[in-house]
């Protein structure tokens, strides 16, 4: 039997005749594949998570410093209203630098791959920490500005690179669990940033700095390590072209010699594809057979934004002191909120393969509408019971919790498995930039909405996060272990196309006869090597 043909036997042996899985590989969660995805989103997430946080403790630090420059500067004190709006725009800015960074990212993936593009993406983080780092001492606060719009163009790219990396180089078995890895970092992030601004550490006014300084850290050690790890696999057999590599690649995350089912199974999806070129954003948007997969991740990455998890990131010092903390106290009550978000995270990422994503999602933003309607109660009547602060504690926690649970983590998730190889980097544009703008509206108008609403600021979060389950409960699929071409199927019916029309759909343009792939596939795989004729 030819070598072609053998892979093709081994892979109708595990998959069955009509190409069901009859019976699950053994998975291995190798060293490389650990090392892989801690490496990656320490140096990548977890700043995105450490900078919402970060500014939260030194605030009070910051705007006298904003308040000193610019009587330095015009010898006179700025008002209450215009430094306000220094602040928003100090908080918010992070958002636009991210926008930035979520539109550049498809052709840089594209160009350098997954790993380089994570790996070159710690200049824009290194230049960020010296500059919010020296903003100080050089007396510019136009430099922290300008820093915050820098280290966020590096949270843009590496919001989309990082889990696209991550979902191309797990097994589908595992794709849930190791995409959970993103929101575990993010957690870790903003819990960090909270015990580095405690007092007794960087919370203080000659030491606000070095909170911004310690940016370094994850980016060096991600430069230090991430270049011993390959590529994507997939990136390298279905966009460069090089079985070769891609091979080694497979070998190294999988922790094992014989790859030929997952090399068959990536080329499989390339014969389906019938080409690898990169689809636009308008050809996306365009495309009927993904019309109800973009929609969903539009709605799902807007909901993870203006549910009002940012808002309490940003400003949660301001509304615990709005709810009668202590102000000595607010720095270790704020420090449970990180604690309990990181908790949730890692218990979302152990059950996220049992229960899948479905249920997580609705589940989470379900149990968001009622602690935020219990907070929105509490608040208002705080001043005639006195225990009511710790009942607004409580519902915060609760409402950290249930997002960490589920939306915290799987839109990400979700955005890979949703779309194939070539329209992935589209896919993660167009979410990306959905999550920034959505990002830079709750910053810069959530201290308005609060001086407006008062107390009842939160019942708009509360009425997105039922706007939000409503939506998944009617239109999202469950994708727990399902295949690419599993997820594509069951969004057919609703996009009105049948899974034949679907395909041709995703992938316009020349193709060749059935028979001349064959041809071409087998004596690719007998080759060693992928030639650009089979995609």
């Amino acid at each position: 039997m030819e070598r072609g043909d053998l892979r093709r036997e081994r892979y109708r042996c595990v998959t069955g005749e009509k190409g069901r899985m009859t019976s699950l590989p053994e998975i291995n969660w190798s060293g490389s594949l650990i090392v892989a995805s801690l490496t990656g989103a320490f140096g990548s997430s977890f700043l995105y998570g450490y900078n919402l946080s970060v500014v939260n403790a030194p605030a009070v630090y910051i705007k006298k410093f904003y308040n000193e420059t610019w009587e330095r500067r015009y010898g006179f004190s700025v008002d209450e209203s215009t430094l306000t709006l220094l602040w928003s725009i100090t908080v918010s800015i992070f958002a636009i630098g991210g926008l930035v960074g979520a539109i550049i990212v498809t052709p840089i993936v594209k160009f350098f791959g997954r790993k380089c593009t994570l790996l070159l993406n710690n200049v824009f983080a290194v230049a960020a920490a010296l500059l919010m780092s020296l903003s100080l001492l050089v007396g510019s606060f136009e430099m922290l500005i300008l820093g915050r719009i820098i280290m966020g163009v590096d949270a843009g790219i590496s919001l989309s690179a990082l889990p696209m990396y991550l979902s191309e180089i797990s097994p589908k078995e595992i794709r849930g669990s190791l995409g959970q890895v993103t929101a575990i970092f993010i957690c870790v992030g903003v819990f960090t940033g909270q015990v580095l601004g405690l007092p007794e550490i960087f919370g203080q006014e000659s030491r606000w700095p070095y909170l911004f300084g310690a940016i370094i850290v994850p980016s060096l050690i991600q430069v230090v390590i991430l270049p011993f790890l390959p590529e994507s696999p997939r990136y390298l057999l279905l966009e460069k072209h090089n079985t070769s590599k891609a091979e080694k690649a497979f070998q190294t995350f999988l922790g094992k010699d014989d790859v030929s089912h997952e090399v068959e199974e990536v080329l499989a999806e390339s014969r389906v594809q019938r080409n690898t070129k990169l689809v636009s954003i308008l050809q996306l948007l365009r495309t009927r057979a993904v019309r109800w997969q973009v929609i969903t991740v539009v709605v799902t990455m807007g909901c993870y934004q203006l549910c009002g998890l940012n808002a309490i990131w940003y400003y949660t010092n301001n509304i615990f002191s709005e709810a009668g903390i202590n102000h000595e106290t607010i720095p270790y009550v704020t420090l449970s909120t990180g604690a309990v978000e990181t908790v949730a995270a890692v218990f979302s990422g152990l059950v996220i393969e049992r229960l899948g994503r479905r249920p997580l999602l609705i589940g989470g933003f379900g149990l968001m509408v009622v602690f935020f309607a219990v907070l929105t109660v509490s608040l208002t009547l705080q001043k005639t019971v006195h225990w009511l602060p710790y009942l607004s504690i409580f519902c915060i926690l609760a409402i950290i919790a249930s997002f960490c649970i589920g939306p915290g983590g799987i839109p990400f998730v979700l955005t890979g498995e949703f779309f194939q190889q070539s329209q992935r980097p589209a896919a993660f544009m167009i979410a990306g930039t959905v999550n920034w703008l959505s990002n830079f509206a709750v910053g810069l108008l959530f201290p308005f909405i609060q001086g407006g609403l008062q107390t009842y600021c939160f019942l708009v979060f509360a009425a997105i996060c039922f706007a939000g389950a409503a939506y998944l409960f009617f239109v999202l699929p469950e994708t727990k272990n399902k295949t690419f071409q599993e997820i594509s199927q069951a969004f057919a019916k609703r996009n009105k196309v049948s899974l034949e029309m679907q395909e041709i759909n995703h992938y316009p343009g020349e193709r060749k006869s059935s028979a001349e792939q064959e041809s071409t596939f087998t004596s690719s795989v007998n080759n060693g090597e992928t030639k650009k004729g089979i995609v």
